[in-house]
């Protein structure tokens, strides 16, 4: 039988790049996103025909518990198991930690931060009932070094990258493994905002010489979501020897 992923964010950008990659590898997926809901079922249709797989769609904030209840509830009904876990959904703040308001604050910590605390805490029981699966967070360099003007999104991805390695170490005796992929820059719409010129002189910086595919992020999450249950915990840093 195949296997299952479910994926959030994943109409665009690293969560589409998700779904092709595990999709290929003949997962089963159940995705979700927020607002791009045309997208996805556009996505959804693709690697059905594509692969030949089964995939399950929900259009809804992560940032809501009862959302996130919803979806597992209704994908752990249908495949009846969850193998892979993998926390996407993201957005950023720039500016000037005294120019966000509180509620800037609070939704951007809903959506990177307690979003993850909900599809764990919805989904871990039905992989300690199997003593098996996989979760696999998607991170930032930023939440080891802190990025100016990105306090808040910071804040998130070091508050995840805790999670990652508290949460791994409270589910290895049941067999399951949760680590985070660190990004550096990628090549997607959050990066868009920065000018021809700024990406420029980013791009200098890094020692590869260029920004990561989102791609490359999806074939780390499917090592991690195929490799060896002996890794856990660990954050991996993907940024072409950057930071």
């Amino acid at each position: 039988m195949n296997k299952t992923a479910l994926i959030t964010g994943a109409s665009r950008g690293i969560g589409a790049a998700l779904a092709h990659t595990f999709a290929k590898s003949g997962y089963n997926l159940v995705l979700c996103c927020h607002n791009s809901q045309k997208e996805l079922m556009m996505l959804a249709d693709q690697l059905q025909h594509q692969y030949h797989i089964q995939v399950l769609t929900f259009t809804g904030d992560v940032a809501d518990y009862h959302f996130i209840e919803h979806m597992i509830s209704q994908a752990l009904t249908y495949f009846h198991k969850i193998d892979v876990l993998v926390n996407n959904a993201g957005i950023s703040y720039i500016g000037l930690l005294t120019d966000m308001t509180i509620d800037d604050w609070n939704h951007i910590v809903a959506t990177n931060l307690t979003s993850v605390f909900s599809t764990c805490r919805c989904i871990i029981p039905s992989m300690v009932a199997t003593k098996s699966g996989r979760i696999i967070n998607i991170s930032s360099v930023w939440g080891s070094t802190g990025a100016s003007c990105e306090v808040a999104y910071s804040a998130c991805k070091g508050g995840l990258n805790a999670f990652t390695k508290a949460l791994g170490k409270e589910l290895a005796p049941s067999n399951i493994q949760v680590n985070a992929i660190a990004c550096g820059v990628i090549d997607t719409d959050m990066n868009h905002c920065f000018s021809e010129k700024e990406l420029l002189a980013l791009i200098e910086e890094i020692p590869a010489g260029r920004m990561g595919h989102p791609t490359e992020v999806a074939e780390l999450a499917l090592s991690l979501a195929e490799g060896t249950t002996y890794l856990n915990g660990q954050i991996l840093t993907l940024d072409g020897g950057w930071i």
